[in-house]
This record gives structure tokens, sequence and C-alpha cells, in this order.
């Protein structure tokens, strides 16, 4: 009968690998904001803030776009070997992983 492959699922994505995006998104937002004051006045109030709802509803697709695909594209799938793992022992380290720690 034939066994079923084994594989072992990791996620590589680390915060530099997002940290453009991040700072790509912050200063839209940004702009967005000192258009909206610039056009801030006693008569064009609905004009900023539609201008600032225009460029944030236009721009969040971009940036979901970019995190998925960047996500995905960190994802790896390995296949193990299911005889050298013995029962019971914890998850192996893939080569070239780090283990996660806390930043203080």
């Amino acid at each position: 009968m034939n066994e079923f492959q084994k594989y072992r699922f990791a996620c590589t994505l680390t915060f530099g690998d997002i940290y453009g995006q991040i700072i790509v998104w912050l200063i839209v937002i940004f702009l967005s904001l000192a258009s909206a004051l610039a056009l801030w006045s006693s008569d064009r109030q609905i004009y900023a803030l539609v201008t600032v709802g225009l460029i944030l509803v236009l721009s969040i697709p971009f940036l979901l776009f970019a995190f998925v695909t960047t996500l995905l594209n960190h994802i790896e799938l390995v296949a193990v070997d299911g005889n050298s793992e013995a029962p019971g022992a914890g998850p192996r380290k893939l080569a070239g992983q780090k283990p996660a720690q806390a930043t203080g």
C-alpha cells in the first residue's frame, strides 16, 4: 500500500520583507491627509473627506495584494522522510531557518 508523502509547512516571512510596503502605505496615508488639509475650508469640507476616503479605498486593494503575494512567496512546503523522524520528537529545524526570538 502506498504511503502518503509527509510535508513540513514553513513560513519564512520576516518583518524586513514587508517593511518597505508599510513605509510606502504610510506615505500614501500622510499625503492623503495633507491633501485633505489643503482642501479644508469652511465651504469645501466634504471635498477633503471625499479625497481621503477615495485615496484610502483605492490604495487598500494594492496594499492587500502586495501583502498576500509577499506572504505566498515565503511559504515553503518541504518533503520530510517519514522514516527518519522519531515518534514524539519535536519539529525539526529546516536548513537555513532561524528559531523565533522575542525582541525587547
